[in-house]
């Protein structure tokens, strides 16, 4: 009988989604993080339920030839890189099978061809945008081993995974360019010495919220984001200066004000602190005008890997009509538009229309058209049958009615890029 404080030997025979190994023991499923396939472990139950546990690793007994040394310090705290324990060409093939298995044993689909993952080209240092919080406490993983003074008063870093006001206070993300952990440790010193407090999610008082770090690599720029809950010019002017004596390729720094209760770094309005208020980066040969709240791929090589595969299965010939819904701010519209005689793309935030119709311009592309709205009420109103359907949902995914009316209109082609 297994009981919970219970401590386990395992071997860790595959990996789940979103990164615990797994093992089994008198026909129960153990979870264990931080392990990997071919581990033999001891772990501490702490969850048991009736048809599986969750215990954590408490010591490798041998380790999996696929388990490497993380890079991070942060690693297994911060819970950001899950993997990072495995190695990459071992990443990729755990993630295929996990692919397969959601195809096949949740999906139901039978002799379905999954491709090769196309692995980044970067494993480090690929992130064109971080966003970081700012607290009032740092969360600590063993509070009685930190001296009470360092658990107080300020901290700037990742949130913990499934918390809302737990964060690590952290010193560099290995995930952006490393001038982008330069800049945040003069943020975290000046903000730091400001004597403003940080924003509390509990009581709703505060100064200092997020800051969001956006990169181009096409530019070899920076934008700088700071969101915070009222408008401080004197500060946020001396923080400026003090960046762009230290930073000669910040090209624009942004205040973004709220109020609002809930923990999202964008703002009710916004204040150019420096420079144009965006930056520009390209994927493939396309260039893009990026705002402090627009939508843009975080991987910005991958995602040129990511729109050629969509133009590969779109299969287009020249004369086909494309129908791209959750549109946003256009790139697979205006990367799709040369190789077809129309698209149509369907986005509900007017900001990423706005966006869209910029970039549109700034590629010199006249073929596509926005239209700005639900998708429900728009869909309808498409003239045109589209020969090739792109969705590109949110997290959340495709509302049941726009499914039915996807069948309603029955393009030749639909390509689903998963969010």
């Amino acid at each position: 009988m297994i009981k919970k404080g219970q401590i386990i030997e395992l071997n860790i025979e595959k990996m789940a989604f979103g990164g615990q190994g797994i093992g089994f023991l008198h026909g129960l499923v153990v979870f264990v993080r931080n392990t990997a396939p071919g581990d033999k472990i001891t772990a501490r139950i702490f969850k048991r339920k009736k048809d599986y546990c969750e215990a954590q690793l408490t010591e490798v007994i041998t380790p999996s030839p696929y388990r490497v040394i993380p890079p991070c310090q942060y690693t297994g705290i911060c819970g950001g890189c899950q993997w990072q324990h495995v190695s990459y060409e071992k990443q990729l093939a755990l993630k295929l099978d996990l692919i397969s298995e959601a195809m096949t044993r949740i999906g139901g689909f039978q002799k379905i061809h999954i491709r090769d993952i196309l692995p980044s080209d970067d494993i480090f240092g690929y992130r064109n945008k971080m966003e970081f919080s700012f607290a009032d406490r740092p969360w600590v993983p063993n509070p009685e081993e930190i001296p009470e003074a360092k658990t107080k008063g300020f901290a700037l870093g990742l949130h913990i995974p499934g918390t809302f006001n737990k964060v690590l206070d952290i010193d560099a993300c290995l995930l952006q360019h490393e001038q982008g952990n330069s800049i945040l440790r003069e943020v975290k010193a000046f903000s730091r010495q400001s004597g403003l407090p940080c924003y509390n999610l509990k009581t709703h008082e505060g100064f200092w919220r997020f800051l969001v770090l956006r990169y181009s690599q096409d530019k070899n720029q920076w934008m700088i984001n700071i969101v915070t809950s009222e408008k401080r010019t004197d500060f946020l002017t001396s923080l400026s200066n003090h960046l762009l004596n230290r930073f000669h390729n910040i090209a624009t720094i942004i205040n973004n004000i709220t109020k609002r209760k809930a923990g999202i770094a964008v703002g009710e309005s916004e204040w150019v602190v420096h420079g144009p208020g965006f930056i520009f980066d390209k994927i493939g040969t396309y260039s893009f005008q990026i705002s402090a709240n627009s939508f843009f791929q975080t991987n910005t090589k991958s995602a040129k890997k990511l729109y050629d595969t969509v133009v590969e299965f779109s299969e287009l010939k020249g004369k086909e009509v494309v129908l791209d819904l959750y549109s946003g701010t256009g790139t697979i519209p205006i990367y799709m538009a040369e190789k077809c005689k129309k698209v149509v793309g369907i986005e509900i935030v007017e900001s990423a229309v706005t966006d869209a119709h910029r970039n549109v311009r700034i590629n010199k592309i006249n073929n596509v058209e926005f239209l700005l709205g639900d998708i429900k009420e728009n869909l309808p109103l498409v003239k045109e049958k589209p020969d090739v359907m792109i969705i590109d949902p949110p997290r959340s995914g495709v509302h049941k009615k726009v499914l039915k009316q996807i069948l309603d209109v029955k393009p030749m082609r639909i390509i689903y890029v998963s969010c």
